[in-house]
């Protein structure tokens, strides 16, 4: 199990810091865990399965509201 900091997560999904933020503020984008008082991270994993979601949303012809 990994973990990912910002911009790693940025450059995985195209997304700037502020779209990330507020699709996690939405519950449309995994949320961050704390690393310590002024650090966030997120499980790799949590990312992987999220841009597949994305993946298949596209492929299925369907869009994110």
């Amino acid at each position: 199990m990994s973990i990912i900091r910002l911009p790693a997560v940025m450059n995985r999904t195209g997304l700037p810091r502020s779209t990330v933020y507020e699709k996690v503020k939405r519950g449309a984008f995994p949320s961050p865990i704390s690393l310590g008082s002024r650090s966030v991270g997120w499980l790799e994993s949590d990312i992987d399965d999220w841009i597949e979601a994305r993946i298949e949303m596209s492929r299925g012809g369907r869009h994110e509201g």
